[in-house]
């Protein structure tokens, strides 16, 4: 069975680094989903409850699991908005699901943020920004800004592996 890895967390914290990094690592036959590919450029919907950018991330990870050897979902992905299918994945899949939660503060994503080409600034940022937004899953693992890029991509590998 497919190994499902979840990166989830504010903007700029990390997470489509660290996709791409895995895929990467992780070589052919790993399906990369990114969040805002899918809302923003394949269905050009809002971020809200009940959107229809959930069903397609749903069906695409439930796609890529039945054919791929991994299956990275990476986006903000809040638990209000995203929390159900993010718990139903982790129910159906089981122990080949590996969700991590990127507590980032809000400064440091603000400093990241710098070296990102976007058309949002700092009020936005600071609006959309959650403190503590983890699904409540004891699988869960938390990604601080005490680990460094190759500190993550090591615990996830070793996690998938």
């Amino acid at each position: 069975m497919s190994e499902l890895i979840i990166l989830r967390g504010n903007s700029a914290c990390g997470k489509s680094s660290t996709a791409k990094l895995l895929q990467a690592h992780l070589g052919e036959g790993t399906l990369l989903v990114p969040q805002d590919i899918v809302r923003r450029e394949m269905l050009r919907v809002k971020d809200k409850v009940g959107s229809v950018s959930t069903d397609l991330l749903d069906t695409i990870v439930r796609f890529g699991m039945e054919r791929c050897d991994f299956v990275i979902l990476e986006g903000i992905l809040t638990n209000r908005k995203h929390g159900d299918m993010l718990r139903g994945l982790i129910t159906d899949f089981e122990n080949h699901v590996h969700p991590y939660y990127f507590k980032i503060p809000f400064e440091e994503t603000l400093r990241r943020h710098q070296f990102k080409d976007v058309d949002f600034g700092e009020e936005e940022m600071r609006q959309w920004f959650l403190e503590d937004d983890r699904l409540g899953v004891s699988c869960e693992k938390i990604i601080d800004e005490s680990l460094t890029q190759d500190d993550i991509i090591q615990m996830i590998l070793s996690d998938v592996r």
